[in-house]
């Protein structure tokens, strides 16, 4: 077979170019290698593992698989190219079982003669559970979300041990010993109201005979304890737990912010280059994320395809799968750059729906070569024209899954007492609009008292506080001001 990698950055430019162009064939000038080159990594929060920039998601073919493309080729070309974080989810339809099988082609599966410990301890392995409730036996709550691909699953732990036996095991409930994936993650946090589950068992007292959200069934299951009840093997499955979401920055702030346990890992968030024309990730949510040590990985970078003309919504069918490398208007490989230069974004995963040997064709070896960015490789001004761009698709509405932009906010709770002889203000966290905060003003009668510098606040129990010497004041507010001088 010909050497398939092109050797150096700059020859993917070229190769890319031609791609997004529509080439048929290779450029003479382009040379080729059997090995890609070496992979480039960044720290992933403060866990100990270094990742890939960029990470393979389990949805697109992995999950809506056309007849024509093997699911398990596209797992092991990733792992051919040294890609090392993987993502599936047990609400990805057979994702976990493709993992499975390519799995077993690479010796990952625990307790076979030829196992790869080695291999298994170099990659980070992601999975997900919609389900909010940690037991059963849980009723129906108004935007309380508990999902499961899995017919008889009702809470966490089952997910925990279903992806277990889809991924290791036999796929009908049993798993070898030393099973265990790198994160488990929270999938698709919404509302506030799936928060307040989630955090039942840890902010209210643990009975084990009664009900508690997942997070306190997660921590069972990464500290081989057995607090809720549900873990009676004292088993440790998971070694790292977090949480995802795409759509409400304010229900991510709280997760965040009331994790007061050093529970949170890592965050899988919604990042693109149209995230700014919604209530945004990145002046809001990541942020906050940084400031409390957890490792960030991207996703939606092609806003789940909507950036190709799309049609809005999440594939539901195999025919929906993208399965070009970018488009001659839109080349995919500065969404990828913009993204893995988007301050506090660790790794980038990205569904995929074809690969080829030919490179030109293939969206994982296109995708590979544009993440080998550092992260400030790209400048304000690059970034504000991709910015441009593709806020002309689809009128900017390429973002279906994120909540309509608020803009800039004026601080919420704000409180004012006497303490010692003094006034003292406190409030939460105002949200960012399209720039970053950067102070409040305190103002009385139209006169400025002050400022406070504005920073992730790191827990809803540690407010912004002011203090003023001043003991009768009056009509007194709180102004947030962004980075542009814009204030609310």
């Amino acid at each position: 077979m010909k050497s398939k990698y092109p050797v150096s950055r700059r020859d993917f430019i070229k190769l890319s170019s031609m791609a997004t162009a529509g080439a048929m064939f290779l450029p003479f000038d382009v040379n080729f290698s059997d090995k890609a080159p070496a992979a480039m990594m960044r720290p992933f929060g403060r866990m100990k593992n270094k990742v890939t920039t960029l990470g393979l998601g389990g949805q697109a073919s992995i999950q809506w698989t056309p007849d024509d493309v093997d699911p398990v080729a596209i797992i092991e070309k990733a792992f051919d190219l040294g890609i090392n974080y993987y993502d599936t989810s047990n609400v990805y339809g057979p994702s976990q079982l493709y993992f499975h099988k390519a799995f077993e082609n690479l010796n990952l599966i625990p307790g076979k003669p030829n196992y790869n410990k080695k291999l298994r301890e170099s990659i980070t392995l992601t999975s997900k559970t919609l389900m909010r409730w940690g037991k059963p036996g849980w009723k129906e709550m108004e935007n309380v979300r508990n999902k499961s691909n899995g017919e008889d699953v009702e809470t966490a732990a089952q997910d925990i041990k279903r992806t277990m036996s889809q991924i290791f095991g036999d796929g009908e409930g049993n798993y070898p010993e030393g099973s265990y994936v790198d994160i488990f993650l929270i999938h698709s946090l919404t509302t506030i109201e799936e928060v307040d589950v989630l955090y039942k068992g840890l902010e209210t007292p643990l009975h084990p005979d009664e009900n508690c959200g997942a997070l306190a069934v997660l921590r069972d299951y990464r500290d081989g304890t057995d607090l809720t009840g549900t873990n009676p093997k004292n088993e440790k499955l998971i070694k790292h737990i977090g949480f995802s979401g795409h759509n409400n920055p304010e229900a991510m702030i709280d997760m965040l912010q009331r994790d007061d346990y050093g529970l949170l890992d890592a965050l899988l968030v919604s990042m693109n280059s149209n995230d700014h024309l919604y209530f945004n990730m990145q002046h809001n949510v990541i942020p906050l994320a940084k400031v409390k040590g957890l490792g960030v990985i991207g996703m939606k970078v092609f806003g789940a395809g909507t950036m190709y003309n799309e049609v809005p919504g999440f594939s539901r069918d195999p025919d929906q799968i993208y399965r070009k490398v970018g488009s001659p208007t839109l080349p995919s490989d500065k969404l990828i750059e913009y993204v893995l230069t988007s301050e506090g974004i660790d790794t980038l995963i990205i569904g995929i729906g074809q690969i080829d040997d030919d490179p030109l064709k293939c969206q994982l070896t296109q995708n590979y070569y544009a993440s080998q960015v550092k992260p400030n490789a790209m400048s304000l001004e690059e970034r504000k024209a991709i910015e441009a761009k593709t806020a002309q698709v689809s009128g900017g509405r390429t973002n279906f899954f994120q909540l309509d932009n608020v803009g800039l906010t004026p601080p919420r709770a704000i409180n004012q007492v006497k303490v010692d002889g003094k006034t003292r203000l406190t409030w939460q966290t105002a949200y960012a609009g399209a720039n970053p905060i950067s102070h409040y003003e305190i103002v009385s009668n139209g006169t400025v008292l002050g400022t406070v510098k504005h920073q992730p606040q790191v827990l809803k129990r540690q407010p912004f506080v002011f203090e003023s010497n001043q003991q009768n004041l009056t009509n007194v507010t709180v102004r947030t001001v962004d980075s542009e001088g814009n204030k609310a």
